[in-house]
């Protein structure tokens, strides 16, 4: 069963601009330095709450000099983040203060980073998540517990509906406002499905756009179970792969926007970190180890907050 979001990844540029909005303005926990696998050059950088717990984790391909990309049909055009009920006044108070244009909608708060990735933050009641993200100006009553939720905008909405309501189990609203839901009652297990209109642009991918969201399951047989109903079901589905962190699958859905399925173990202490050391250096997989000076003398220098 999948029981939620398990992260979102997305596109960035200056991988230091990335680490001060993300670790700084928003107060998460930089879970993990490691390189994109397809690309060792690059930076694979995961924030979250103290751990690095499945539901809480935005991660990001930062390509310093990368083009700006266009948020739009065929993509996740929105991710929410859970904040405490009671918190957005605190959110108003430190984004004006860190210079962070924002729309406010009373308990739900939208901007954009520094890329041009739109965001929210929303007050969700019942988020139980503990919020330990760690940032020393970030009181842990309003730190952000993890993802809400996130909004999909494709052409046709009927397709993607059906692989959400059937294969993938999601119970969409009756309150139609196009919110799906999986899993328990609980903040992070949620999409919204928006058809796109007249006149709206197709997603561009760049720097300020997401690539994939992914969703959680328990273990490995889950994924496998997942990976052979999926492939049964029509779906070009990827072979499984290995993340370090957890395992992978991948598929788009009807309306372009990249899927994964992935599981919650083995987690970010399975490279030998412990929860006191994540993100504190960069982090290798065994097969690239051998080749640690090249790789750090390529990538910039992360200063942390």
């Amino acid at each position: 069963m999948i029981t939620g979001i398990h992260h979102v990844t997305a596109i960035a540029g200056d991988p230091q601009t990335n680490v001060n909005f993300y670790a700084g303005t928003l107060g998460l926990r930089l879970v993990k330095q490691t390189i994109n696998y397809d690309d060792p050059g690059t930076y694979h950088l995961y924030y979250g709450d103290g751990l690095g717990r499945p539901g809480t984790i935005l991660t990001f391909f930062p390509w310093k000099n990368a083009r700006r990309g266009r948020a739009g049909t065929g993509q996740v055009v929105a991710t929410a983040l859970s904040i405490p009920v009671g918190a957005a006044d605190f959110w108003r108070e430190r984004l004006t203060t860190k210079g962070v244009a924002f729309d406010d909608h009373g308990t739900t708060l939208s901007f954009t980073d520094g890329d041009g990735l739109p965001l929210l933050l929303t007050e969700v009641a019942g988020d139980t998540r503990p919020g330990d993200n760690g940032a020393a100006d970030v009181p842990g009553q309003y730190a952000i517990r993890g993802v809400d939720s996130v909004t999909l905008q494709v052409g046709t909405a009927s397709p993607t509906l059906e692989l959400l309501t059937g294969q993938m189990g999601f119970d969409i609203s009756t309150d139609g406002d196009g919110r799906f839901t999986v899993g328990a009652d609980t903040s992070g297990n949620a999409v919204y499905l928006h058809e796109a209109e007249e006149g709206d642009a197709p997603g561009l991918s760049g720097a300020g756009t997401v690539h994939h969201v992914a969703f959680r399951v328990p273990d490995d047989a889950a994924q496998a179970t997942w990976q052979a109903e999926l492939t049964t079901a029509g779906y070009h589905v990827s072979p499984v792969m290995d993340r370090q962190y957890f395992h992978s699958i991948y598929y788009r859905e009807p309306g372009g926007v990249l899927f994964e399925i992935a599981t919650d173990p083995p987690g970010f202490v399975a490279d030998g970190e412990t929860p006191e050391t994540l993100g504190k250096r960069l982090q290798l997989p065994d097969w690239l180890e051998g080749k640690r000076d090249a790789i750090e003398a390529h990538l910039p220098k992360l200063t942390l907050p």
